[in-house]
Parts: structure tokens; sequence; C-alpha cells
């Protein structure tokens, strides 16, 4: 299951030198707003300790961490919505949440293309750019609902209410997100993909010396989603730039360390994008491969195997669960199964976050 993220914000913000950060791939910056024509697209591996864990039990030939796509959205502006130029808005249909990144520095060598740094104001712009786009798209699916009404299809009339009710709330300034509708009725509006109803975290972009504890505009913008219930980090991006091009891991841990930081900022960045969209990953563990995988929570064992491969789940059998903790503890397969650590679970079995799948299949 690959997971991808879109990293937004206001021209300037410092969505590309983020990027750079966490990405496989390096994007050119600019100290010019605007300068960006195209989505910047890379992956990062999903930290995670525990393979390194597994690992060290069995000596496996290669460690395999799960990634995560990333698409480096070029900077949006007022109005852009309506413009040419934004067309990349876009890229933002396909991601699965959003990274939106607010700028929280002052830089003299980069003027903020509003004339003044303010968090919240910054936000307000990139919310409405996207509501503005589900407007149109509502809007016109609204029109087509209309005809089918006049058609006597009897399911539209159900389905423009809905649209009714989504586009008021759009009207009113709202994201899609904090709109509550019924599973059955999102599947209404599920070929629109409505770019403000993506589950979204917020990144405050802050100066080095504010990487620890933040700064005014940070505290501010804060304060100001504590009610969304959505995640905020604060980042020194272009430090945490810096820190990835270093070759030694004794010289980023350094670096971190004069910081105040305990660890990367990407790492609790792509910690917090599984908690948002509800995932968690198992693991596969032999001679050639130690291998993390992601799936969605409450997934069940045949599910899970459909992630590795089609075959798996068509024709599951049975899974042979291993508990992380368990193996890690009694440090062996042979030594799980004396202990009676090593079940046997069947297709209603819901994986758990670090189970240690072997799947037994027949096609």
């Amino acid at each position: 299951m690959s997971l991808k993220c879109g990293i937004i914000g206001l021209s300037g913000s410092g969505k590309t030198t983020l990027f750079n950060c966490i990405s496989n791939n390096r994007a050119e910056t600019h100290q010019a707003a605007f300068s960006g024509t195209k989505s910047n697209l890379g992956t990062v591996n999903v930290p995670d300790q525990r393979l390194y864990a597994i690992d060290a039990l069995i000596k496996s030939a290669k460690i395999v961490p799960t990634t995560v796509e990333m698409v480096d959205i070029p900077g949006l502006s007022k109005g852009g919505s309506h413009t040419e130029g934004n067309k990349f808005l876009a890229d933002i249909r396909n991601v699965d949440a959003l990274i939106h990144v607010i700028r929280c520095f002052d830089d003299p060598m980069m003027p903020h293309v509003e004339g003044s740094v303010d968090p919240v104001r910054d936000k307000e712009i990139v919310d409405l750019e996207l509501q503005v786009k589900d407007l149109e798209s509502v809007e016109k699916k609204i029109i087509r609902t209309e005809k089918l009404i006049k058609a006597g299809e009897k399911e539209a009339k159900h389905a423009l209410e809905i649209l009714l009710q989504i586009k008021s709330h759009l009207e009113n300034f709202q994201p899609v997100r904090t709109l509550s509708i019924s599973p059955e009725d999102h599947k209404i509006v599920d070929d629109m993909f409505l770019l403000s109803e993506k589950p979204v975290m917020y990144i405050c972009n802050v100066e080095d010396h504010s990487a620890g504890k933040g700064n005014s505009y940070s505290a501010r913008f804060i304060e100001l989603v504590r009610g969304e219930k959505s995640p905020v980090l604060t980042i020194a991006a272009k430090m945490e730039s810096e820190i990835a091009e270093l070759e030694s891991e004794e010289d980023r841990n350094a670096f971190l360390s004069d910081a105040g930081l305990t660890e990367p900022g990407v790492n609790r960045l792509v910690q917090s994008a599984f908690s948002l969209l509800q995932l968690q990953c198992f693991f596969t563990a032999g001679p050639k491969e130690v291998r993390a995988w992601t799936i969605k929570k409450g997934m069940n064992a045949p599910q899970a195997a459909g992630v590795i491969h089609s075959d798996l789940e068509r024709g599951f059998i049975r899974a042979e669960v291993m508990k992380y903790d368990d193996f890690i503890r009694l440090k062996s397969e042979h030594a799980c199964k004396e202990n009676g650590k090593l079940f046997i679970e069947g297709k209603n079995y819901v994986i758990g976050d670090g189970d240690i799948l072997h799947i037994r299949f027949n096609v």
C-alpha cells in the first residue's frame, strides 16, 4: 500500500526545502517567489527501529523499510485557483494527505509574497484556494445532477441534497473535511477527490534557533488550529536539509544535539502522517530480507497478505503470527513456538501493529 503526501503552502514558505530534507530526490530551491513551475516527486523511507532489532536476531541479507511518496506542489498564491498558472492544483487531487507548510520565520533575503509574515493569514489564503476549487467541482456536479432529476433518475434527488449541503459548507469558508457525511452518502462525491476534504497536518517552518521550542509565530498558529485536531509540528526545514546532507550519522546526531533535538523532524513528520491516515506496519522476516509493509489499521490477515501480493490474498490459507515484543524477548521463531507465542490465525484475524507474519497460501 503506497502512501502519498502532498506538500503545499504559499510560495516562500519553505516547502521545497522541507522536501529536500526528507526525500531521496533533491529539488532546486529558489529565493524568488513563484519560481517553481512543476511538482517535484520523491520517496522517503519510513524510520522504524523495529526492523533493525529484528534483523539483529536473524541477520537477514537486507533490510527493506516501507516508503512514503512525497509530492512537492509549487507554491500557491492568492487567487491562483482562477489562473492557468495553478493547474498543479490537480496534483493535489491524487494524494492521500496534505502537509501544509506555514512560514514562521523572518528572512530579509526572501520577502514574503504578501509583504509580511503572518501564519494565520497564510493558512486562510491556502484554505480559500482549495475551497474555491472544490466549490467549482461541486457546482458542476450540481448542474449534472439537476439534469438527472429532470430525466427521472430517482436517486439523483438525494444526491442533490448532499451536494447542496457541501456547497453551503464551502460557501461558509469551511473545508469539506469538517462536514459530517455518512459513508453511504460519501459515494456521491468520491469521484471528485475534493481538495479540502483531505486530512491535513501543519508544519510550522521556523528559523534554526527556534527548532526546539518554536517562536511567537508558531505559538500563535498552534493556538489558532487547536480546535481542528490536526497534527502540528515545528521544524526548522533549512537546518534539517543541511543535516540530511551530512554523510556521517555521528555528525548528524551531533548537529541535532546542538539544536536541542533528539531525532530529525522528518521522523516525527512521517510518524504523524501514519497516525493521521490510520496506518500501521507489519513485518515479514527471513534469510533474504526483513521488510516492513504498510496497511490500514483494522485490516484482516488476507487483506494484509494482498498488500504483499494479490496471489497471497486470493489463495490465503492461514497466517503464522509472532508479536514483535514476544519475538524480541524470546529472540527466535523457535523459542516463540516453544513458548506458545507463535499463533496460527485465520481469515478473521485483525493485524496488529508490528506483527511478524508468515503467510501460507495456495493458488
